[in-house]
């Protein structure tokens, strides 16, 4: 018994890594180009373009604005079409990088607007071409604080993930469900808690240290 237990858990610990990193690569593709546009396009910055942000605000806003869980269930159509299936792992991922492309592009944009003006100014000054300034000033800037952005939108994956398992998503969530919750296993429960605390301690430690040694070079 304790074997399947192990066996279970290795699964479920596996199922999560993938969705998550799926996830954070699939979110990573909308959000950052997102989140640069976000602040190139903003009146008074270097590609100021009002119907453009004009669209893309709101849509980053609403999307925000839903709380994952019902995200899930509202999207269940386009998930089928998709990937054929609601549930399972694989499935999961396109509400999770609906939920966290908007997510990731926010910080992105926040990250970006801490840059100093002066910056960008000292580029135009050198004839800096506005895809320069982007990707040879402000990106480079501000990549200290994109990690720990990307650290944050890691966490609040796995998070998400955890709630996937809800509806069949698969994962640590779905394990602590179905066998914790459901078959009143408490020890399932606590080793899936206590999986979820290291993993997330060891991310935000990973990227608190990528972004101190980003800082002193």
């Amino acid at each position: 018994m304790l074997e399947v237990s192990q066996e279970l858990i290795l699964a479920a610990l596996w199922e999560t890594l993938y969705m998550v990193s799926a996830s954070l690569l699939f979110g990573a593709l909308i959000g950052i180009p997102l989140g640069i546009l976000l602040v190139v396009t903003r009146k008074g910055h270097i590609l100021e373009n009002r119907v453009i942000f004009s669209i893309l605000n709101p849509i980053v806003n609403i999307f925000r604005s839903i709380p994952f869980i019902i995200l899930l269930v509202a999207i269940i159509p386009f998930t089928r079409f998709i990937v054929g299936t609601t549930i399972g792992t694989t499935a999961a991922i396109v509400p999770l990088v609906l939920h966290i492309g908007p997510y990731m592009a926010r910080l992105v944009e926040n990250s970006l607007l801490e840059v100093n003006e002066g910056i960008i100014e000292a580029a135009q000054a050198m004839g800096a071409s506005k895809t320069q300034i982007v990707f040879r000033f402000l990106i480079p800037e501000a990549f200290p604080s994109l990690i720990l952005s990307l650290t944050t939108v890691t966490i609040g994956l796995i998070g998400a993930t955890a709630m996937a398992g809800a509806i069949g998503g698969g994962g640590l969530g779905d394990l602590a469900i179905t066998y914790g919750y459901q078959r009143f296993s408490t020890i399932t429960i606590v080793v899936t808690v206590v999986l979820l605390i290291i993993i997330v301690q060891g991310i935000q430690s990973l990227g608190n240290i990528i972004e101190r040694k980003i800082r002193r070079v």
